[in-house]
């Protein structure tokens, strides 16, 4: 047996003291093309949440690493923005005499860009790497200071990066019928009677992960992402164009294309755009590059603006992919579970580190047989890195699991049946009283969201809050969503569906799969997430006037009871937790060795 090479680094992506040297160089190349200023946002011409290497523009630039987030450098001032979730990190990683953090959601490029743009300033941005959406923002924005914004033919970051790593060039393989469920064909002819029925000739198909459902492939150019990196245009004959590198084609992926599928180089993508000159032509303004419009706009198309049609039906798995991500979440448990009970003994001498906890776990899910990948890196934040919330651990910054800390463990997995995505928050010692209330609170939030009911064309900002209301109740809260759609075997975050804050119009439907994970977290001190996958279920007769859906818990590990004050527990609760536990324990028992299955018997007592 081949032996198993590890997915996560703990190197250091970029180092803050390279920040000054690079500002000044890209200040440098924006001066001598006559611009102002420059919008580097975390994206590439897919729009994707990971990134290759060679796209990781705004790290090499800012040595933040989180996977949202964006940049504005002007001549005399820059200011990088980040969501709640990377509010600690941000300030950690990048030098804050040159950037000024600012906040991603409330403020954004566009709120920041009116009060320091001078009145006839230059603002370039690439447009490949910015949606139609985000191109209307920073236009506002730049009319309201009486500046002007410039597309970029080039990007300037690009120019200056000297050892830019080269794009990627995985191959591209099949997916095969017994994990996506549905041929691929299926899937164009019934999305090119929507188009038809819309009044469009051709949708252009962009995300990574919409070109990959639609045509059952899967890849390898992201990490963590099984992606091969592609645009498509679909027609309403059912065929598509597949814009693919022919270094990334194998005579395996053209049987299974098919003749309706034209494969073409990625360098013919533009000119195929201008062949759609007095056709309809569907694109997706919030995700799709502003350069395909400007293209298209300037080549006589008429463009219908509406959501990627790939991306609603790929949300609302089919069974044959909901009962993949159930087996995937067995499997998944198991590893987790040997993990878990290794750690107890492990961490009891308070000598254990971050990074060795994530290398053994890696190990247990890579003894399965099946990983194909970690779903993202994970997270294992021991005391007070566990407050931050998307915290990555390197090797500067790997610290010991001490006695009577918390530590926080948010993993996942890719297998080709399914994506996991799970944190468990573990007690290493004695616990405090306020920890206890704390984790209960966050226990109490995540029972009432997996035990919600609620009728068709219930949308995640309404259920929100019942994640929220047992923090609430003590003057507490989180600064993240409550839950992120989640890919088969894809993206380990996928929309459009949403359970947050955020108002979100795409209703819950039979088959999303969503994470529900609430959390607490003391700066300096403790992290707390509590992360299980669920499915929306389908509408069921209750007895009153509407069906409700519900959901199903798909993740299977034990809770740290540890952590649980069963005082704070309503009866009702209690039967939740007992009755998971005795799931878990029932589903993986005979899937774990002999002292696991003892440890596992322990960990999931009644309470």
């Amino acid at each position: 047996m081949n032996q198993h090479v590890p997915f996560q680094s703990f190197d250091e992506v970029s180092d803050k003291a390279q920040c000054a040297p690079r500002l000044a160089a890209l200040r440098a190349e924006l001066k001598a093309r006559g611009l102002d200023g420059f919008v580097v946002p975390h994206s590439d011409a897919q729009q994707d949440e990971y990134l290759a290497p060679h796209d990781e523009r705004l790290a090499w630039l800012t040595a933040f690493t989180g996977s949202a987030g964006a940049a504005v450098v002007l001549a005399d001032k820059a200011a990088v923005f980040v969501d709640g979730r990377y509010t600690l990190q941000v300030r950690n990683q990048t030098d804050l005499s040159l950037f000024e953090p600012r906040d991603l959601v409330a403020e954004g490029p566009q709120g920041w860009l009116p009060g320091v743009l001078a009145k006839g300033a230059k603002l370039g941005f690439d447009p490949w790497l910015t949606t139609a959406n985000g191109m209307a923002h920073l236009k506002t924005a730049c009319d309201k200071a009486g500046a002007t914004l410039v597309a970029v033919e080039s990007n300037p970051i690009d120019a200056v990066w000297q050892d830019q790593p080269a794009p990627p060039m995985a191959k591209a393989v099949p997916h095969a019928f017994n994990l996506s469920g549905e041929q691929a064909d299926a899937k164009r002819v019934k999305l090119a009677d929507g188009l038809k029925a819309a009044g469009a000739q051709a949708a252009v198909v962009t995300m990574a992960d919409s070109v990959c459902w639609l045509h059952n492939i899967r890849g390898g150019d992201l990490p963590h992402t099984p992606f091969a990196l592609a645009f498509a245009i679909l027609h309403d004959d059912a065929t598509s164009d597949l814009f693919l590198a022919e270094e990334k084609r194998t005579p395996e992926l053209v049987a299974h294309l098919g003749n309706a599928v034209r494969l073409r180089d990625p360098v013919e993508f533009e000119g195929a755009l201008d062949t759609m000159k007095g056709k309809t032509v569907l694109a997706d303004p919030a995700t799709a590059a502003s350069a395909i419009f400007d293209r298209l706009s300037r080549m006589g198309a008429k463009i219908l603006r509406a959501p990627d049609p790939c991306q609603l039906p790929k949300a609302c798995k089919n069974p044959l992919e909901i009962e993949g991500m159930r087996k995937a979440h067995q499997r998944d448990g198991a590893a987790l579970s040997k993990f878990l009970a290794w750690f107890a003994v492990a961490s009891a001498d308070g000598k254990l580190t971050e990074i060795e906890a994530a290398e053994t776990l890696e190990s247990f899910r890579a003894a399965t047989g099946c990983l194909k990948d970690l779903s993202f890196d994970s997270i294992t934040g021991a005391g007070s890195n566990g407050a931050i919330v998307h915290y990555r651990v390197t090797r500067s910054t790997n610290r010991v699991i001490g006695r009577n800390e918390m530590f926080l463990l948010d993993s996942g997995a890719q297998y080709p049946d399914g994506t996991t995505d799970v944190t468990r928050t573990i007690m290493v010692g004695t616990p405090t009283a306020e920890m206890k209330d704390r984790f209960t609170r966050v226990l109490k939030g995540h029972i009432a969201l997996a035990t919600a009911r609620f009728p068709e064309g219930t949308i995640g900002l309404q259920l929100d809050s019942f994640a929220r209301r047992p923090l609430w109740e003590a003057g507490l809260d989180y600064d993240h969503g409550t839950g992120h759609g989640v890919g088969s075997y894809l993206s380990v975050h996928e929309g459009p569906q949403n359970i947050s804050k955020r108002m979100v119009a795409q209703p819950l439907l039979p088959g999303m799969i969503c994470s529900n994970e609430p959390g607490f977290y003391k700066t300096g001190e403790y992290g707390i997430r509590i992360e299980n996958l669920v499915v929306v279920t389908e509408p069921k007769d209750l007895g009153g006037e509407r069906k409700m859906m519900g959901f199903e818990t798909l993740t299977l590990a034990p809770i740290d009871l540890n952590l649980v004050d069963a005082d704070l527990l309503t009866a009702e609760e209690r039967e939740w937790l007992n009755l998971y536990h005795a799931r878990v324990r029932e589903s993986l028992s005979h899937l774990v060795d002999e002292k696991t299955r003892d440890w596992l018997e322990r960990a999931t007592v009644a309470v």
